[in-house]
């Protein structure tokens, strides 16, 4: 049980892992006031981009949303000038909870829409809350599955680690 569990994590990771130095997949999504936005736009911003999956129901991903929100991201975009992404993977049976949930959280980011989870599997996101890291030329150089309270602290981590870089 012991290996199968350790080979299940090997091939996890080097799943997840692979998408590192790749940009983001372009596909037509919708952000919670029903404009197209082109997810590839985010690689040709010129800036440090996180990009979350996360669904109203996920308890972590609410929790790491709101924590980077309410404590991080006004430092970061300061800065870092850093631009943060939210991506919802609710299906259409829960898209009519995510805007009044947004709304209520005050969150300062976009919301997109990934109904169909098709943004989530070309990225080989298996779980939620899934966390991509893009540095100024859109080349995805981090990613991260799951949350525990202070992962935020991390993620600074590594932004500064793309800007050490220059």
């Amino acid at each position: 049980m012991k290996n199968l569990i350790l080979s299940a994590f090997i091939l996890f990771s080097s799943i997840v892992f692979a998408q590192n130095g790749q940009t983001m997949p372009g596909m037509i999504l919708k952000d919670i006031n029903g404009k197209n936005v082109n997810t590839a736009d985010y690689s040709k911003n010129g800036k440090i981009t996180i990009i979350s999956f996360w669904a109203t129901w996920c308890t972590p991903c609410k929790k790491e949303l709101t924590n980077i929100n309410d404590n991080m991201l006004d430092d970061w975009k300061a800065k870092y000038d850093v631009v943060m992404v939210a991506v919802c993977t609710d299906d259409s049976k829960n898209l009519l909870k995510v805007k009044p949930f947004v709304d209520g959280q005050s969150w300062d980011f976009d919301c997109l829409l990934d109904v169909n989870k098709d943004l989530q599997r070309s990225l080989n996101a298996l779980l939620i809350p899934f966390t991509v890291l893009l540095d100024r030329n859109g080349k995805i150089v981090y990613t991260h599955t799951g949350y525990n309270e202070g992962d935020e602290f991390l993620l600074e981590e590594k932004i500064k680690a793309i800007l050490a870089k220059k």
